[in-house]
């Protein structure tokens, strides 16, 4: 019996030397929240966010993996000519939108002058046709009301390029490109493609 007890004594004793040099051993987190500097193709995840399809079921419809699809968002990567004509096709907008190689090299921040948080019950009231705009307040977690203020605009103006898709003049455009970093031609392509 006391055998036993000397047995689970140096256990004990070596549990905590090992907690002490060691540490507590390695969590790692089921999901991880990326960083912002940490997303590459800002435009396509945008658009993933705004439809609501997770990176999953893109690699399930394109038969590749999720890594693969979690690279072209994450790394910036190109997918192969059968699969970038897939992903265009399946969500709608040209190469040149989705995978723009300038975006994708330059991997642009947004300053965050105050603190915003991206209110999901304005997406699921009205339709969005601005997917691409609405995607980019979501994947930078803005406010609209907060965007529209920073960018210099009346909120229910800003609302209009969201829900009803109106493009706006080419100083307001401007505007828009400065804030976000992104061109133009991106940001309201959806106006232009209706």
């Amino acid at each position: 019996m006391p055998n036993n007890q000397q047995e689970t004594h140096k256990i004990q004793a070596w549990s905590l030397i090992n907690r002490k040099y060691l540490g507590q051993g390695v969590r790692v987190k089921r999901f991880r929240r990326p960083k912002r500097s940490q997303i590459r193709n800002r435009v396509l995840l945008a658009v993933l966010m705004a439809k609501d399809i997770k990176l999953s079921r893109l690699a399930e419809e394109l038969s590749v993996s999720s890594r693969s699809v979690s690279a072209w968002v994450y790394e910036g990567r190109i997918p192969s000519r059968t699969n970038l004509d897939k992903v265009c096709r399946i969500l709608g907008y040209p190469s040149h939108i989705l995978f723009n190689e300038a975006l994708l090299r330059q991997s642009p921040i947004v300053c965050q002058p105050t603190p915003s948080r991206f209110m999901k019950r304005a997406n699921a009231r009205s339709p969005h046709s601005n997917v691409i705009l609405t995607g980019l307040c979501m994947v930078y977690d803005f406010s609209v009301t907060d965007v529209s203020i920073w960018i210099g605009v009346h909120p229910g103006t800003f609302r209009k390029w969201l829900h009803q898709c109106h493009l706006p003049t080419l100083a307001l455009q401007e505007k828009a490109e400065n804030f976000f970093h992104i061109p133009r031609h991106i940001l309201f392509a959806d106006c232009e493609l209706r």
